[in-house]
Parts: structure tokens; C-alpha cells; sequence
């Protein structure tokens, strides 16, 4: 590890000029004690490291000087695929890894398309988790994750909703969704089919085993594919029912926010707005209890006009809030 961190300190001050201990110490995740040690290595080792001292100094290699100890491991090279997401890659225990390969590309590149990357990566950022909301504790997810790399059979104890069951699983891949991680997974055994595949979300494994024996991938198995189609499946199995709805201006602003994709297919074919800007149109809706909960988030944005149980079971909802907030004096 200690080879690795000083490639990566030499790769910083190669790139990016002088720096101070406390700046490598940040970028390295080391303490500052730590990395006098390393800049003293390098000095012993022959690199021409010069500290300048002042308010504005730090340290930085003589000028001219460039390593071509730019070649990246396979962990390195595996992990940029993951270069514009470091939070998920912390998750997975990539996060050094990344870091390290980042540095080698850029030092391999010429200066100009060097500070084309500095420049793309200082403008764009994706930050994956949804607003307001914690991400799940995910402890297990970078030995879910060795396992997939290396196709190692997982013993689990997962939680479903009904309660906790235990599998054997032979993982194919990870997925995050939404600031979600999910695993896909076969699940194994005599009374399972061996070609069924399905997916679990991380946060909900209570404990993990990992086995030293090996499985074999389903021959042409397509994680992107699988994904996509699983996705659709769920949305149409939830969002079985149709409800028909007035809708305000705003209120058709609000929908694509609370529905997504179902709100904008709903949006498509709403009828014409009348004198008031209210507009009618049907929308997917999921079981009785969840579109309540869903369309009263609309607030008096909107007004449910079937199916009849729908509407009902929305005026009861209000009438028993109303009950629970009765006018003051």
C-alpha cells in the first residue's frame, strides 16, 4: 500500500504543481505526519522534491521533471468506469484505487488534454442519492462486491418484508439506482429455478458469508438489459390502476416532481384546459392506500374524479384529517 500512496503523492505534485502537507495529506486521506515520511522517501529514493518555505510554499518537484510510472493495475482500470461517481466508489472500496488511477491517466495525457480533464472535472459533478434523504447503511456491499468480481458463492440472511430468509446466492451484478444499491443475483438451491434471476437490495442483507467455491455466469447474461426490463416489470405490476384527475397549472408542474415517468406519460394525453387552467387526465396509479397517499400530495392542486372508490376513499381521508384539525377559537 505504502508503494502505491507515494506513486500517488508523486502523481499529485507532478500534476498539479506545488502543494502543501495538509493538501496532500487531504487528497491522500493520510495524516500530515504520514506524508513528511513519504515526501522524505521519495527525496531518499532519488525524485527531486523541494520544499519552499513561507506562507506560500509546500512542496514540489524540480521543474522538468515527469515519472512515466504511469501503467494502470487491473483494480485501477477497473474502477475508472466509476471516475464520475467517488462516493459510490468510496462505498465500493474503490476510493483509493480511484483516486490513483485518475492521476495515472492524467499524467499519461499531454498538458493540454491534462487541463481538459481538470477542467471537465472541476464543472461537472453527478451526485446519484435522491434530496432528503439519507443514503442506506451498506456494509456489506464491497464484499458483495469482491464477490461478484470474483463469482464467489455469497450465503446470506436476508430481510424481506415477511421476515428474514436465508440464500445462497451466486451474484452477477451491482446496481445503484437512486442513491440505492441493489444486487442481481441468482438465487440457488433445490427449490429454486437455476436460471431465475433477482434482485436484493444491499441494505436489507443482515449477514453475509462468502464461499471459496465458484459459480458460472449465465452464458450471454445482460445486466443493463435484465435491469431495464425488471424496472418495467415492477412498474407495471404496481401501477396497475388508472385514476382519472383535474389537475391546476400547478398542479401539472407538481406531477412529473411526485410521479416521474408516469406523471409525463399522463401529462401526453391530458385533455384541454377549461377557463380556469384546469386540465383532466388519466394517471397509472398503484393500490388503493398508495394512490390516496400519492394524489393528496398534490394538495388542493388537484381533485380526484374516479374510479369511485378512489374518489371516495380520498374524501374520507380529508374528512378524517379535517377531523384532526378542527377550526380554533
Amino acid at each position: 500500500m505504502r508503494a502505491d500512496r507515494l506513486l500517488s503523492l508523486l502523481l499529485l505534485l507532478q500534476g498539479r504543481g506545488r502543494m502543501t502537507a495538509p493538501e496532500l495529506a487531504a487528497d491522500l486521506g493520510v495524516s500530515v505526519r504520514t506524508v513528511y515520511r513519504d515526501i522524505e522517501a521519495l527525496s531518499s529514493s532519488g525524485v527531486p522534491v523541494y520544499a519552499d518555505r513561507g506562507p506560500a510554499g509546500g512542496y514540489r518537484l524540480m521543474d522538468g521533471y515527469r515519472t512515466r510510472l504511469t501503467g494502470l493495475t487491473d483494480h485501477e482500470a477497473g474502477s475508472l468506469f466509476l471516475s464520475g461517481l467517488p462516493g459510490p466508489a468510496q462505498e465500493l472500496g474503490l476510493g483509493a484505487v480511484l483516486t490513483t488511477a485518475q492521476l495515472k491517466v492524467r499524467a499519461a495525457l499531454p498538458d493540454a488534454l491534462a487541463e481538459h480533464s481538470r477542467r471537465i472535472q472541476d464543472r461537472f459533478h453527478l451526485d446519484a442519492p435522491g434530496w432528503f434523504r439519507d443514503a442506506d447503511p451498506v456494509p456489506y456491499l464491497p464484499q458483495v462486491a469482491d464477490a461478484v468480481w470474483e463469482q464467489r458463492v455469497l450465503h446470506v440472511r436476508y430481510q424481506r418484508w415477511q421476515g428474514e430468509v436465508r440464500r445462497e446466492l451466486h451474484p452477477l451484478g451491482i446496481v445503484l439506482k437512486g442513491g440505492i444499491w441493489y444486487a442481481v443475483a441468482v438465487a440457488a438451491g433445490p427449490d429454486r429455478h437455476a436460471d431465475a434471476v433477482r434482485t436484493y437490495r444491499i441494505s436489507r442483507l443482515v449477514e453475509v458469508g462468502t464461499a471459496d467455491e465458484t459459480f458460472e455466469r449465465p452464458a450471454g447474461f445482460d445486466l443493463p438489459g435484465y435491469w431495464e426490463a425488471s424496472t418495467r416489470r415492477l412498474e407495471a405490476r404496481l401501477r396497475h390502476d388508472v385514476a382519472r384527475i383535474r389537475l391546476s397549472p400547478a398542479g401539472r408542474r407538481l406531477l412529473v416532481a411526485k410521479f416521474g415517468t408516469s406523471g409525463e406519460r399522463a401529462l401526453e394525453g391530458a385533455g384541454p384546459s377549461d377557463e380556469d387552467g384546469w386540465a383532466e387526465l388519466e394517471l397509472a396509479v398503484e393500490s388503493l392506500p398508495v394512490a390516496v397517499s400519492d394524489l393528496l400530495s398534490l394538495g388542493a392542486e388537484a381533485e380526484v374524479l374516479g374510479p369511485p372508490a378512489l374518489r371516495e376513499a380520498v374524501i374520507e381521508t380529508v374528512r378524517a384529517l379535517a377531523a384532526r384539525y378542527p377550526p380554533t377559537a
